[in-house]
C-alpha cells in the first residue's frame, strides 16, 4: 500500500532533531538526495513548517520550497523594493494545517463568500478555487495525498471567508491521521539537541 511505502521512506531517511524556541525541528535526508525540513510546535505537536530542497543535476543544492507555512521571503535589495510594494496587495497563498485538516489561507481577497467556488477535480487530483467575478483562480494539489496515493473526496472539502482571507479546509483521511501519529511517535524518540544539522539551525 502506498501509505505504508511513504511511512517506510520517512523511517529509512537520515533524521536530525533540534529543539529550539518552543519548536521541534526535524531535518530529513532521503536516499535520493532530497531534503525535507519540518517544524512542530512542542506544546501542541502541530506542524508549523514543511519545506523541501532538491539537488540539481550537477549536485548543487537548490532553493528551499515551502509546502506548509509562511512563504519564504526573498532577499530585498533596492531593485526589488518597487516590485514588493506593487505586489503587497496581491493574493498571498499559504498552507497552514490543523491536527484534523489540511488547510490553505489566501489573504487579500476582498470579495464576499458567495463569489467563491471551491471544488475537487478528481481526474487532475487537485482543488480548484474560482470566483464568479473572474478575479481569482487557483489550482493546487494536496501533496500529502499524492505521496500516499489516496483518493480525493469532495465531501471532505469546506471553506469560509473572513477579514479578506479565504480559508479552505480538507478533512484529513483516517490513513493520513494514522500516518501522522505514527511519525510523531518516531520523531519524539529522536534526541533533540542544539547541535543539529546546520540547515536545521539556520533555515
Amino acid at each position: 500500500m502506498a501509505v505504508q511505502n511513504w511511512i517506510d521512506v520517512l523511517k529509512s531517511s537520515k533524521k536530525t532533531a533540534l529543539i529550539h524556541d518552543g519548536k521541534r525541528k526535524i531535518h530529513y535526508l532521503f536516499t535520493d538526495g532530497k531534503e525535507m525540513s519540518e517544524e512542530y510546535d512542542l506544546k501542541t505537536d502541530e506542524l508549523i513548517v514543511r519545506k523541501w530542497r532538491h539537488k540539481s543535476t550537477l549536485g548543487a543544492h537548490g532553493q528551499w520550497e515551502v509546502e506548509v507555512g509562511e512563504p519564504l521571503a526573498g532577499p530585498v535589495n533596492s531593485s526589488d523594493s518597487e516590485v514588493i510594494k506593487e505586489n503587497c496587495s496581491n493574493p498571498v497563498f499559504m498552507r497552514k494545517d490543523t491536527k484534523t485538516s489540511f488547510q490553505w489561507r489566501i489573504r487579500n481577497l476582498p470579495y464576499p463568500k458567495d463569489v467563491f467556488s471551491v471544488s475537487v477535480e478528481p481526474s487532475d487530483r487537485c482543488i480548484i478555487i474560482k470566483t464568479s467575478n473572474k478575479k481569482y483562480y487557483k489550482k493546487f494539489n494536496i501533496t500529502d495525498l499524492d505521496r500516499s496515493q489516496l483518493p480525493l473526496d469532495n465531501s471532505a472539502l469546506s471553506f469560509t471567508h473572513a477579514n479578506n482571507t479565504l480559508i479552505v479546509s480538507y478533512k484529513k483521511p483516517k490513513e493520513t491521521l494514522t500516518l501522522e501519529q505514527e511519525l510523531l511517535k518516531e520523531l519524539k524518540k529522536l534526541k533533540g539537541s542544539g547541535e543539529g544539522d546546520v540547515d536545521c539551525k539556520t533555515q
